[in-house]
């Protein structure tokens, strides 16, 4: 299937010279989204998950449907103070400052083999503050996986040493 065809691309969003992709179109598309779920869940059931774990927000909406295709629990990962019982915390650099990512401390128990889920791997910071916290509370992360790979900016260097997967990689 062509995927890439069921992504809008926004020129120039968030800022000038940045082409945003938009996977809304493709989530929208029955065939598309059924078909990068399906592709998703046959990586995480490949890695042996036991749990899906998905950053806010766009990591809800591909993680929560892999995690149910797998009879598997899902874990969210969010930003500082929206989890109400005890969190872990991450912080991590960005292009310009930095952010927070948080996790249940009780959300997954030693041992257990974790998939990260989500939907765009640009530099991979968000992805390896999410491996970062599975492994602060003993979780195994055995794969990360992403609806796009934008392969020019280098994420899979960021989370070298860890299985990556992408449904789409634009190159350019």
């Amino acid at each position: 299937m062509d995927l890439k065809s069921k992504i809008r691309v926004v020129p120039d969003f968030p800022k000038p010279g940045i082409s945003f992709k938009d996977i809304t179109t493709l989530l929208k598309d029955r065939e598309a989204y059924v078909y990068t779920i399906d592709s998703l869940v046959a990586f995480c059931k490949d890695k042996g998950a036991e749990l899906i774990v998905g950053p806010e927000a766009r990591g809800f909406v591909l993680g929560a449907p892999v995690a149910y295709a797998l009879k598997v629990g899902f874990v969210p990962v969010r930003k500082p103070g929206k989890l109400p019982a005890e969190t872990v915390r991450y912080e991590y650099g960005l292009e310009y400052g930095s952010d927070v990512l948080e996790i249940h401390k009780d959300a997954i128990q030693p041992g257990q083999k974790v998939v990260v889920v989500d939907d765009l791997l640009a530099t991979g910071g968000t992805a390896l503050a999410a491996v970062k916290l599975v492994e602060k509370i003993g979780g195994i992360v055995t794969g990360v996986a992403f609806v796009i790979e934008l392969s020019y900016l280098n994420g899979r260097k960021t989370l070298e040493g860890y299985d990556v997967y992408s449904v789409i990689t634009y190159d350019d």
